[in-house]
């Protein structure tokens, strides 16, 4: 390892911490891991720390030029040299220890990086900066070049590094979470985030600016027309011509941009995001003419250039830009922030409020005008999962077997919840070898009818035997060809305490379709046993929050309680002598058959 000409620079705790975690991962695992820190938090410290202790070569990918300036910048703060390999800096140096690229110039010369250079070894630690800008897609560029330095180095090291860690369409970018719970799909690239700095605690430790909303007073926008984008891969960015068709021209906007000028008066810098170009251009003619200058992608770029030196150097005080000043632009005196412009994705949003939470002498806080009604909770967004529908909250479900402290979104009726949409716990669990898995409870399931094992609702190969499960389709369209079979399109459910034929108390449970057509089952509940026959068979289905403790010991029980129970989509009865008896229930249905449009 070579020895620094100078004092390395200070880390903070955090970042010693950070640092401390990635090199205890990489000592056992090879698994791809992520590190999550705020905007304005230092990666780039974190960064050139990990590249001065590694012994092998490192290379540093970010997507924009001003982030491979920013990394590379830090590192030499050691006192040490590295490559730059970046045709928008001009450089594309490839040979020392450690290389800081764009991953556009890197992708465009593999050549130089798949195979050992003379004197060198292959590369055995790769970092990327915003990495939640890694496609799931496998002909990616990121994708391209992992790959690429794997075939020269299969125990090659990925650690990325972000603010935040999910994706459009996607969800949470990593698996595993430091924790002890499960964020992301077990196909996510990246396996474990290692350590994760929360913003509320930055602030609160003083390291970055508090951010605060405020519910501003005029006329806000309309977006809630708008056409949705979101999909794997998506950028979080709506169709330009639907913006301007809701933005540009609208008659809030002279209001709005009184107010910001209003609220800017004992502002230090004030960045304002617009929705277009059209309306960007129409912002910038109701601001302060000799303060106030436009920034967008058609901008050339010594003219940009210009005007962000000038915004920094506080010869202007506001900067209007469309979706190009979101990563990669530092201007620490920025305390206002201006959102006239709609996103889907969450990530998006916190990188828009990030450029104002940097530290900067006489800077109290930031304040950020929200006039699009973006949703998001800048502290603990809501991405695991989309969310089913407005009356939906995040509600925390423990696991009736590890005990793990699950949050999914679900519903409350006072204190009560009686509604969730989790599948299976996010908790992890060690096995024998002590290798930490996800726990294998399911509040949700399909059953394989071969060997009984418990499978995802969506699944469509049993993860037991592998064997092919049946199609709810399948099952429906067997069923519609029996003449001793009834089909149910379910639109309600209805229950009733009464008795049978010998005055035993029991329950009977209706379904009924649209035309009036029912099938019914009945349950007793007097012994044990059958309480826990009537769990088995009707609870664990029939429960909108399955998992959460209920025994109902008697009908009228089950009655009082019909909130905490949800009907099927489809049931299946079949003739037997003179009655009919149900046979199959189908959930959580998701296929060509319509599905009742009313439910009572």
């Amino acid at each position: 390892m070579h020895a620094p000409a100078t004092a390395p620079p200070t880390l903070r705790p955090y970042q010693q911490e950070a640092v401390r975690r990635v090199v205890a991962h990489f000592r056992g695992s090879d698994d791809p891991a992520v590190v999550v820190l705020p905007t304005g938090s230092g990666k780039s410290l974190v960064i050139a720390e990990l590249a001065r202790l590694a012994r092998g070569r490192v290379l540093v990918l970010a997507h924009v030029r001003e982030l491979v300036e920013q990394n590379h910048a830090k590192y030499q703060a050691y006192g040490l040299a590295a490559d730059i390999f970046s045709a928008g800096l001009g450089r594309k140096e490839a040979s020392r220890q450690v290389v800081f690229g764009s991953v556009q110039s890197v992708v465009r010369g593999l050549g130089r990086f798949a195979s050992p250079v003379d004197g060198q070894g292959a590369f055995t630690l790769l970092v990327i900066d915003e990495c939640h800008r890694v496609s799931p897609a496998e002909d990616a560029s990121y994708r391209r070049v992992i790959e690429a330095l794997r075939r020269a180095n299969p125990r090659l090291k990925v650690l990325g590094l972000t603010a935040t860690p999910y994706r459009l369409g996607q969800g949470f970018i990593y698996h595993r979470h430091h924790h002890g719970m499960v964020r992301g799909d077990e196909s996510c690239f990246f396996r474990d985030c290692v350590f994760e700095q929360p913003l509320r605690l930055m602030v609160k430790q003083g390291y970055l600016a508090e951010p605060r909303r405020i519910d501003a007073a005029v006329e806000r926008y309309d977006f809630s027309a708008l056409f949705s984008t979101s999909g794997p891969g998506s950028s979080g960015l709506f169709r330009e011509e639907e913006l301007n068709r809701v933005a540009a021209g609208n008659r809030a906007t002279p209001g709005i941009i009184a107010e910001v000028v209003e609220r800017a008066r004992d502002r230090q810098g004030v960045m304002l995001f617009a929705a277009s170009v059209a309306h960007a251009e129409e912002i910038l003619g109701y601001l302060p003419a000799a303060e106030a200058a436009l920034v967008t992608g058609e901008t050339p770029s010594v003219e940009r250039e210009r005007l962000i030196a000038a915004f920094k150097a506080r010869e202007l005080k506001y900067l209007v830009n469309v979706a190009v000043l979101t990563t990669g632009f530092d201007a620490p005196h920025v305390d206002l922030i201006a959102i006239l412009r709609p996103t889907e994705s969450v990530s998006l949003y916190q990188q828009i409020v990030g450029r104002g939470l940097r530290l900067s002498p006489g800077k109290r806080d930031c304040l950020v005008l929200d006039y699009a009604g973006n949703p998001w909770d800048l502290y603990a967004p809501e991405v695991g999962s989309p969310k089913p529908d407005a009356d939906s909250e995040p509600v925390q479900v423990p696991c009736p077997a590890c005990g793990h402290a699950n949050l999914f979104w679900g519903k409350r009726d006072g204190e009560l919840m009686i509604e969730h949409f989790g599948r299976r716990c996010q908790g992890l669990v060690e096995d024998e070898s002590g290798k930490r898995q996800q726990c294998d409870f399911r509040f949700r399931f399909k059953t394989c009818g071969d060997c009984g094992a418990e499978n995802d609702i969506a699944a469509r190969r049993c993860h037991g035997c592998q064997t092919l499960l049946v199609d709810a389709d399948d099952k429906l369209k067997a069923a519609l060809r029996l003449r001793d079979a009834r089909v149910l399109r379910v639109a309600g459910m209805q229950l009733a305490a009464t008795v049978n034929g010998r005055g035993l108390p029991r329950l009977k449970v209706t379904y009924h379709d649209e035309d009036g057509t029912t099938l019914a089952e009945w349950f007793a509940l007097e012994t044990p046993a059958q309480r826990g026959a009537f769990a088995a068979a009707f609870l664990r289905d029939h429960l909108r929050a399955p998992g959460v403790p209920w025994r109902p010991t008697t009908p009228e029980e089950v009655v009082a309680e019909r909130r905490r129970l949800r009907h099927p989509d489809f049931v299946v009865g079949r003739k037997v002598g003179r009655h009919w008896q149900v046979r199959e229930k189908l959930f959580d249905y998701v296929g060509r058959y319509r599905k009742a449009e009313t439910a009572g």
